[in-house]
């Protein structure tokens, strides 16, 4: 395959490199007359692990060049990939300048091509931005998107020192497109790639490195907040952590990391609070550890939010303890939410297959007691009969049938906390999805 590479900065450099590795011929374009001149002499433009060997190896094969001549490259290529950087602005957002020229660049030099050509985007951009690539092409050839281009958005995992690993061996390869030929070329350039391949609709393939970038900061500053405490305690941090990290089932997994509901039951805000209480009574100052709580509470507030801007009076909650399987009914979230909308004289219907009141016993029983004294006249295991009687139904289980319900009862306003269902209703709302 012929690609071209525009920006030979760090991600341009090494997907040039890696590329040619790959079979592939390769044409790189920059305004830095530096940078051209380094990899027309099979030198790269960064340094990075592994880079030069590769660099040197495919210039002796007449795999890489470089030009300023951005019309050249893209006449000489099938695939236009865009790798320029998209620095921070002062006020957050980027700065898109160096991305929008380029793509303008590639869109004059496509006025006179003839074939199809695909344009990839490797930097790190906002949602929205494939459709606006898409818009200055249109304008700067005349051509049509879809019919004589496409634009996929194909972001890129390389960490400086391990960059060259990381191309061939990436978590995942996504792929954003409106465009299904678009999609499978760019599958057909990256096989061979130890990775599977995700076609996702494009504002997905946006927003993830930002979300993983974003997880990786939060990881950092968690464990040196651990850090701090446990020096206070004059305990090994390195030694904590290492326990941490062996735990794949809970503390490395995807078991937390869904998009849903708040937490609660006995352990996470009894634990976190008295985490909390260990910084404070050394007088340390732990940010991310201290807000965990407060978006938390936020996250109840939006699910309140949410069910009163429908304003109904008959309100139908399936399941009340803390999670599914269990009938431990302590610092549930939902029944602080039960308990809300009892106390604005709403009518609650509350169906869980967990919870018997008769069997409810200790400190399980006395929280149910000071929250929701009634409790036994509002429950049943009914679930069909409690959705009916309803105008709005809040789904915190994944409970089987539920999408039937849903369909049935197309009145009814269903509200969902967890994830129950993947298809579009006209009733259905869920939280933060």
């Amino acid at each position: 395959m012929k690609i071209s590479i525009f920006g030979l900065g760090y991600v341009g450099c090494v997907s040039l490199g890696c590329l040619a590795r790959k079979g592939h011929t390769v044409i790189g374009v920059d305004i830095s007359q530096n940078k051209i001149d380094l990899i027309n002499e099979g030198k790269p433009t960064v340094i990075e692990k592994g880079l030069g060997e590769i660099i040197m190896k495919a210039h002796e094969e007449k795999k890489i060049k470089a030009t300023a001549d951005y019309k050249q490259a893209v006449m000489g290529s099938d695939i236009s990939m865009i790798t320029v950087g998209t620095p921070s602005a002062k006020n957050g957002h980027l700065n898109l300048e160096y991305l929008f020229k380029v793509t303008e660049e590639i869109g004059l030099a496509m006025k006179e091509k003839t074939s199809f050509h695909i344009i990839t985007i490797r930097s790190t951009v906002m949602p929205g931005t494939n459709r606006k690539v898409g818009e200055i092409i249109e304008i700067s050839s005349g051509k049509k998107r879809n019919e004589n281009f496409a634009i996929v958005s194909n972001p890129e995992f390389l960490r400086e020192g391990s960059a060259i690993d990381d191309y061939f061996n990436p978590p995942v390869t996504v792929l954003g497109s409106e465009n299904q030929y678009a999609m499978e070329v760019l599958e057909e350039v990256y096989s061979g790639i130890n990775a599977p391949v995700k076609k996702v609709p494009i504002e997905v393939s946006e927003l993830i490195k930002y979300v993983n970038n974003s997880f990786h900061a939060l990881k950092i500053t968690f464990a040196n907040e651990v850090g701090n405490i446990c020096k206070k305690l004059g305990i090994n941090s390195h030694e904590v952590m290492e326990l941490f990290v062996m735990d794949k089932h809970l503390n490395l997994s995807p078991y937390y990391l869904k998009p849903g509901f708040a937490y609660g039951g006995s352990c996470l805000p009894k634990d976190l609070k008295g985490l909390k209480t260990i910084a404070h009574d050394f007088y340390l100052s732990c940010p991310v550890i201290e807000s965990i709580e407060t978006s938390n509470r936020n996250h109840k507030q939006m699910a309140i939010e949410m069910i009163e801007k429908y304003n109904h009076d008959k309100i139908g909650i399936l399941g009340l303890s803390f999670k599914d399987g269990t009938d431990d009914l302590r610092n549930s979230p939902i029944v602080e939410i039960a308990e809300h909308f009892l106390g604005k004289g709403s009518k609650i219907l509350i169906y869980d297959k967990n919870v018997t009141v008769s069997k409810l016993t200790g400190t399980n029983k006395d929280y149910i007691n000071s929250h929701i004294p009634h409790l036994s006249d509002l429950i049943s295991d009914d679930l069909e009969n409690v959705v009916k009687r309803s105008d709005l139904v809040v789904i915190t289980y994944k409970i089987g049938g539920i999408d039937e319900l849903i369909g049935k009862y197309k009145d009814i306003t269903f509200i969902d906390l967890v994830g129950i269902s993947n298809r579009s209703y006209e009733n259905y709302e869920g939280i933060c999805w």
